[in-house]
């Protein structure tokens, strides 16, 4: 499984999942998925160890795209990943909780 729906992430991001947000800086500030961890995508490979724990790691972007390509690169360090489908705007449509700054 390389994806998930926004109703099935929403059931893990209650129970602690681990988030990374793969965007860039201002996608990152102006809206996230609360506690999601910011690696921006073209650093991911070279931050892999910042990522907490050794559990599912649901990778998000801001439609789904992006977030695919996170997942190929957290896969390929041998830790599980899927992507959000939808990304942050499928979970701000369905109206779930977003923060806001961040980055640094």
């Amino acid at each position: 499984m390389r994806e998930i729906d926004i109703a099935a992430f929403a059931d893990a991001w209650k129970s602690g999942a681990t988030v990374v947000d793969v965007r860039e800086d201002y996608e990152y500030e102006q809206a996230h998925v609360p506690g999601a961890q910011w690696i921006p995508l073209g650093e991911l490979g070279s931050r892999l160890a910042e990522i907490p724990g050794t559990d599912l790691v649901y990778v998000v972007c801001a439609s789904g795209n992006r977030s695919l390509r996170g997942v190929d690169i957290v896969s390929a360090s041998g830790r599980p990943a899927v992507s959000v489908a939808g990304g942050t705007k499928g979970w701000l449509q369905a109206g779930h909780p977003v923060e806001q700054g961040g980055t640094r």
